[in-house]
């Protein structure tokens, strides 16, 4: 009897991670197909600062930027951005870049979860971060990653965006991201100098509703 518990207990012991592993891969691909959605969609690139309900608040559905796409797709999956940065931004102000970049003096749930520089910090206190490769396999569908990418006039900017399960013939990853006109479903994840690469996994339990 004593044989048959322990081999149980092993028997759960290993199949727990890759359980949690599965799960992790199906909140991705759903994620990845959130983020379709909004590819070639009627949204025009817009980023005026706006009031916002809070929370679940949100810009007019016919506009938006590179962090809205991130934002709306975990919006899918019952995960509100918004709530979750404010709230975290909140308890670990002096940790994100607002003061030092935007000269900010408190939280702004109107604008702090749509700046990528804020979800990369909060991606990275939240464990999320992964290593930046150039090997196709490490990136999964529903991965996030950040780029610096060339400014019109000069220099460069943060972008955003979301891996999805679409790939090259040799199999790199396609992306959906919105960085002028509308959002779109391109092969640029490794056009551009790479700055982020998070893999932001929210368990059923834990969701926002």
């Amino acid at each position: 009897m004593r044989l048959v518990v322990a081999g149980l207990f092993l028997w759960l012991l290993a199949v727990a991670p890759l359980s949690a592993q599965s799960a992790s891969d199906d909140f991705g691909l759903q994620l990845a197909a959130a983020a379709m959605k909004s590819a070639g969609a009627n949204i025009q690139y817009n980023g005026a600062y706006l009031s916002l309900d809070y929370p679940w608040g949100d810009v007019p559905a016919s506009q938006g930027v590179c962090t809205d796409v991130v934002i709306r797709a975990f919006r899918e999956l019952d995960v509100d951005l918004q709530k979750r940065v404010h709230e975290h931004m909140t308890r670990y102000f002096a940790n994100y870049p607002s003061q030092r970049l935007w000269g900010q003096t408190r939280p702004d749930r109107n604008i702090d979860h749509r700046r990528v520089l804020n979800l990369q910090a909060f991606f990275i206190m939240t464990g999320s971060d992964r290593p930046l490769t150039t090997n196709n396999s490490d990136y999964r569908p529903g991965d996030i990653v950040a780029w610096q990418v060339p400014k019109y006039g000069g220099g460069t900017t943060p972008h955003i965006g979301i891996v999805t399960a679409v790939t090259t013939t040799d199999g790199e990853p396609l992306v959906v991201h919105h960085l002028s006109g509308q959002p779109k479903l391109e092969n640029v994840l490794f056009d551009w100098k790479m700055i982020g690469h998070y893999r932001y996994y929210v368990p059923a339990a834990d969701r926002d509703r």
